[in-house]
């Protein structure tokens, strides 16, 4: 694997802790911080909003080399997640859950520019992918590792090891990645051409409503699985592990086949999928094994939707590149705080740990259908604009 593609995963690897952690420890920081479920899935909503907030900086970053930027990122993911390791109570936790997603979506956006210069042509959504896969290799080792740690010791302990895998990631790209340039600066008022054409906003839009569709069921599969599937919290770890191999899975195919096909069309079929796994999860909410592979297709999925738009986003958005990755990943994470909302309120009307996943499916159909107008509409014909 090139160096300079691994140095940038090191980072969506600490990213991916940082994020998907929570997933599996939101039972046990309830009860660390005295707090309901449903309020404690708020830690999920800071980050994701912390995300939202700091994508855009980007902007305002647009004359500077692409490689200082991304050590720049990598610093703030070590302060951020330093902070969440050292909060005192909830409310600070909440403060630091923001602080420490802002770098989050700036670095995925801006290491997807960069992966796709460092890859050679007809590999770029592969390279893009690869980036990515820190973060399923997260989601296989980290995640698990995360809850184990934090059912036997602290989860003061995992957002510890983020930050030491944020501050290995400053050392690697300074070692690995080489210059790679800039974007190309049009003005400030230059960056946002791109979004008079509807390309972008398809697929900003099937990106949101399908990281929501999905995320709502994912945002309390701890409580899910221990409360109706009938698992105890000493089988969370495997069950993430399982998690994280369908992430992982999912990442790589859909970037293997966006290189082959057109990624909307993958994107689109992916959501389909996704709509009778959503249903099933909650039919079979009593069934513990039957839940167990349904996860593992749910999270595939989670990660097969994102990934070819990740790489999508910047051929659609050309002259405005830094904004573009700024955008897809306000997208993803603007989706996960409103899934966390969404899924918490069906909690809170009492509906159930399993209902989440069937407030999903309307998100996905809406998702699957910008997608495949996407795909009508440019792909199909190769057309970038109208």
């Amino acid at each position: 694997m090139n160096k300079s593609l691994l140095s940038l995963s090191f980072g969506t690897f600490a990213l991916g802790i940082a994020e998907f952690a929570m997933m599996g420890i939101l039972s046990t920081m309830a009860n660390d911080f005295n707090t309901t479920v449903a309020s404690t899935g708020h830690l999920i909503s800071a980050y994701a909003l912390g995300v939202t907030f700091g994508a855009p900086a980007l902007l305002f970053l647009r004359r500077m080399q692409l490689r200082k930027i991304m050590l720049l990122l990598a610093a703030l993911i070590f302060v951020g997640n330093t902070f969440t390791a050292l909060a005192p109570n909830f409310y600070t936790m909440l403060v630091a859950r923001f602080l420490s997603g802002l770098p989050h979506g700036a670095y995925f956006g801006v290491g997807a520019i960069v992966a796709q210069r460092l890859a050679s042509p007809g590999h770029k959504a592969q390279a893009v992918s690869i980036m990515v896969s820190g973060m399923t290799v997260a989601t296989l080792i980290g995640v698990p590792g995360a809850t184990f740690l934090t059912e036997h010791l602290s989860w003061r302990i995992t957002f510890a090891i983020v930050a030491l895998a944020a501050a290995l990631t400053l050392l690697s790209i300074k070692i690995n990645v080489p210059d790679v340039g800039k974007i190309e600066d049009r003005g400030f008022k230059g960056q946002f051409a791109f979004l008079k054409n509807l390309a972008p906003w398809l697929i900003f839009g099937g990106t949101i409503f399908g990281q929501t569709g999905i995320y709502c069921w994912y945002s309390y599969v701890d409580p899910l699985l221990t409360n109706i599937s009938g698992f105890s919290s000493d089988y969370l770890p495997a069950i993430m592990v399982i998690a994280g191999f369908g992430m992982f899975a999912g990442n790589l195919l859909s970037g293997k086949l966006a290189d082959k096909y057109a990624a909307g069309i993958v994107s689109g079929l992916i959501a389909t999928t996704m709509i009778p796994v959503m249903i099933l999860i909650y039919i079979l909410a009593n069934y513990g094994w039957a839940e167990v592979g349904l996860t593992f297709l749910g999270t595939a999925g989670l990660f097969g939707i994102g990934g070819p738009l990740q790489f999508l986003i910047v051929r659609y958005s050309k002259g405005g590149e830094m904004l573009g990755a700024a955008g897809i990943q306000i997208s993803f994470n603007l989706g996960n705080a409103i899934a966390a909302w969404i899924g918490g309120t069906v909690i809170n009307f009492g509906m159930g740990y399993a209902a989440p996943a069937i407030a999903g499916v309307p998100l996905l159909i809406i998702s699957a259908t910008l997608l495949f107008y996407l795909y009508h509409r440019y792909e199909r014909n190769n057309r970038i604009t109208d």
